[in-house]
C-alpha cells in the first residue's frame, strides 16, 4: 500500500477493525476461542451475508474495476492523441493541464475521508486525456515509441505479477518502509526536476539523454515496477480482511495508477536510448 496512499485507507480499515475489515476480521477474532468441532459446524454453516447487505471485495470486482477503468482511460487517451495531432497548441494545453488535474484529484481522492466512485471515474477521464497528448508527443519525436513503451509495460506487468505469485519478490514491512520513502523522495525529485527541465528548456530535466538521465530513468522505471508488487499484496489484503465491496473502486483506481506511472516512465526511458 506504500506506492498509493489510496491503498491506506484500506490497511487501516483492515487493523483497526473499521469498516475495511468487513465479516473476515470479525471471523478471525472470534474463532481465536473456538473449539475444532465449533470451526467445522461454522465452517459447514451457510454464508451469513443476506440480499441487500454489503458484499465482500473479490478478485473478480478488482478485476472488472480495472478493466472498466483501463477502457476508459485508452478511450479517452485516444482523443487526447486525435486533439494533439490535429493542434499541438491544444494539445500541449491537454498535457499540462491533464498532468496538473491528475495530481490534485490524486490527492483528493487519497485523502478523501469517504469514497467517491464519480471522482474516481474523473480521475480516469482526466489521466486518459494526459496520456494520449503526451503519447502523441513523444511518438511524433520517436516514431514507434509508444509501441515499445506499451508492449515494455505489459511484459513488466506480467513479470512482476508471476514474480510475487512464485514468492520471488515477497512484501514485507521493511520492503514496504524502504520503498515508502523511495517513492516520496522520487516524487519531490520528479516535480523538481519538471521545473528545472521548463525553466532551462533541458530535455528530460537533469541527467538530459546522457549517462546520468539514463540511470535516472532506469531507476525510474525499476521503482514503478516493484510498486506493482506492492499493489498486488494490498489487493490481497484486502480480499484478505473482507474489505467491503466498494473497495474495488479503490484497489483498481490505485493499480491503473502504477501502470501509468510505468509506462510514462518507459517513454522517457526509451526516448533518452533513443536519443543518444
Amino acid at each position: 500500500m506504500a506506492s498509493n496512499p489510496a491503498f491506506n485507507r484500506i490497511e487501516k480499515d483492515a487493523r483497526s477493525g473499521g469498516p475495511g475489515s468487513g465479516a473476515a476480521g470479525a471471523t478471525h477474532a472470534a474463532t481465536d476461542q473456538m473449539t475444532t468441532q465449533q470451526l467445522q459446524d461454522l465452517y459447514n454453516a451457510p454464508s451469513a451475508l443476506r440480499p441487500g447487505t454489503d458484499r465482500v471485495v473479490t478478485m473478480d470486482d478488482v478485476i472488472m474495476k480495472t478493466l472498466g477503468l483501463f477502457a476508459l482511460v485508452l478511450v479517452l487517451g485516444a482523443v487526447g492523441w486525435t486533439i494533439a495531432s490535429v493542434n499541438p497548441g491544444i494539445g500541449f494545453m491537454v498535457w499540462m493541464g491533464g498532468m496538473i488535474a491528475t495530481l490534485v484529484l490524486g490527492l483528493v481522492i487519497a485523502f478523501k475521508k469517504t469514497l467517491s466512485v464519480p471522482l474516481i471515474v474523473a480521475y480516469a477521464v482526466v489521466e486518459g486525456l494526459f496520456v494520449g497528448a503526451v503519447s502523441q508527443f513523444f511518438n511524433t519525436m520517436y516514431p514507434g515509441i509508444v509501441a515499445q513503451a506499451v508492449l515494455a509495460t505489459l511484459a513488466t506487468f506480467a513479470g512482476m505479477f508471476i514474480a510475487y505469485k512464485t514468492g520471488l519478490i515477497k512484501v514485507t514491512s521493511k520492503f514496504r518502509r524502504i520503498m515508502t520513502m523511495a517513492i516520496f523522495g522520487y516524487a519531490i525529485f520528479a516535480m523538481v526536476n519538471f521545473g528545472y527541465a521548463m525553466i532551462t528548456s533541458t530535455p528530460f530535466g537533469f541527467g538530459g539523454t546522457g549517462a546520468l538521465g539514463i540511470g535516472i530513468s532506469i531507476f525510474a522505471v525499476g521503482l514503478a515496477s516493484l510498486s506493482l508488487a506492492l499493489d498486488f499484496d494490498s489487493i490481497d489484503a484486502a480480499i484478505r480482511t473482507g474489505a467491503p465491496q466498494k473497495y474495488s473502486w479503490l484497489l483498481a483506481h490505485g493499480l491503473i495508477v502504477t501502470l501509468v506511472w510505468l509506462y510514462i516512465e518507459f517513454l522517457r526511458l526509451i526516448a533518452r536510448l533513443r536519443s543518444e
